[in-house]
């Protein structure tokens, strides 16, 4: 497992900002198993009234991510670590449900301790680009993705139909799945 801190916006992190994000993330790192993190990946942005912190974990199958801003950087990384604990306790319930599965049952090892967990902008114009690798997976588990990754909608090859699909979330809540075919 590696940890990769980079700066943003002319930011270098400092070896004490390095050593303190991969202190406080060991503790995600410890809510999967052995050999299941890859790469902790965390981008520190420095703003001019703020710092943002931004935290993808890549592990197998998995990718969890979140992001936080505070005047202090060290604030924005303890908020950021939170942030993933809380969506990883969320989740939970959802992922015992799965855990029949092959694999699934490995990506987490630990029992979760309740207590210990407690602690518009509109563009105008195109700006970025994104290249995404799409995994055969059922909607449940395109779902259960989206919602790790904090976004509104997420792109997935269905299983059954090996057809492209997005799954987004509506606006009452409910979530629903956009099927494509070709022309």
């Amino acid at each position: 497992m590696t940890f990769e801190v980079l700066g943003k916006n002319g930011f270098v992190p400092t070896d004490a900002i390095k050593a303190y994000a991969e202190k406080r993330l060991r503790k995600v790192e410890s809510f999967f198993g052995p050999q299941v993190v890859d790469v902790i990946r965390v981008v520190c942005k420095v703003y001019k009234d703020h710092h943002k912190v931004e935290v993808t974990v890549f592990s197998r199958g998995t990718q969890v991510r979140a992001e936080s801003s505070d005047p202090d950087m060290y604030s924005a990384i303890d908020k950021v670590n939170d942030k993933l604990i809380a969506q990883i306790r969320k989740h939970r319930d959802k992922l015992k449900h799965h855990l029949e599965k092959e694999g699934i049952k490995e990506a987490y090892s630990k029992e979760f301790d309740a207590e210990e967990l407690e602690k518009d902008i509109l563009a105008s114009q195109l700006v970025k680009n994104k290249k995404i690798e799409l995994k055969p997976m059922t909607s449940a588990e395109a779902i259960t993705q989206m919602e790790l990754l904090g976004h509104d909608f997420f792109v997935f090859l269905d299983k059954e139909t090996n057809s492209t699909h997005v799954v987004y979330r509506r606006e009452d809540g409910d979530y629903a799945v956009i099927e494509t075919t070709t022309i």
